[in-house]
């Protein structure tokens, strides 16, 4: 059997996808009968008292009565058609900005679980607050494997000192949190109590094994980004003052706690 070169092989399939790709089908095109019916077009001319068209369905070009056609609805439609077609590829264009972006933003946060502040263009890891229960007995460090003793009343969730360690100036601050596990979480504001930030109020119901958390609670905008990493940030300015950005359980006292301020001043 007689062999081929592979270069010619290769060119004879180049030539063939070549040929394929002219004998593609141009888009077609409406071309609209004052009495109501239409022909399929690939293209089609004006030429004084005629209208020369190439028929899609049959394949050859043809002419027609300029008087028979409606010029103005076929041009409309076209014109409605290429529109359509710049807001779809607009469309995509945008989605697929929007997943670029995205997936710049989750490249950006490390990947160590944790909550990070956006300080215009780099992100400063705030470090996890001790919070404390305190009752009216004794203080015991919070831990989500350990439960708070079970003794009927009232308590706080606290932090020690009356001042965060890291902050911002800016009242809008945007933060990424990624999450260990799939859980609740916000932005809080503290409050202080003997020197110390509270972090929540509790009442503690031993009878009905529950605690009813109560956080000051900040109005938040959140975005999901990646696999349990989120942007959030406050819906309003903040005031001054000491916050926290929270992961937690409803009602199982394991909050986990990123404090943060909002110094004086002008800000953004």
């Amino acid at each position: 059997m007689r062999s081929f070169p592979v270069k010619l092989v290769c060119m004879l399939l180049v030539c063939m996808l070549l040929i394929c790709v002219c004998a593609a089908p141009a888009a077609t095109v409406k071309l609209y009968l004052k009495d109501g019916s239409y022909q399929l077009v690939r293209e089609y001319k004006v030429e004084k008292d005629r209208v020369r068209f190439f028929s899609t369905d049959r394949g050859e070009w043809e002419e027609i009565p300029v008087e028979l056609i409606d010029l103005e609805k076929t041009q409309r439609e076209i014109k409605q058609s290429e529109e359509s077609r710049r807001q779809e590829a607009a469309a995509i264009d945008a989605e697929d900005k929007a997943e670029r972006e995205a997936r710049r933003e989750v490249e950006r946060v490390p990947m160590a679980a944790g909550v990070y502040l956006v300080e215009e263009d780099k992100l400063v890891t705030l470090k996890p607050g001790e919070s404390k229960v305190v009752t009216n007995k004794r203080r015991r460090l919070l831990k989500a494997i350990s439960p708070i003793p079970i003794v009927p009343g009232k308590a706080t969730v606290e932090l020690d000192g009356g001042h965060a360690s890291a902050g911002t100036s800016n009242r809008e601050p945007g933060f990424y949190i990624r999450l260990s596990d799939e859980e609740r979480f916000g932005i809080i504001r503290l409050s202080t109590h003997k020197g110390n930030r509270v972090v929540e109020n509790v009442t503690i119901v031993p009878v009905a094994n529950e605690n009813v958390e109560e956080p000051d609670i900040v109005e938040t905008f959140r975005k999901q980004v990646g696999d349990l990493v989120y942007k959030i940030w406050p819906s309003k300015p903040l005031e001054p003052g000491e916050y926290a950005v929270v992961e937690y359980t409803e009602g199982k006292m394991n909050m986990q706690v990123w404090d943060f301020f909002i110094a004086p001043g002008t800000g953004k």
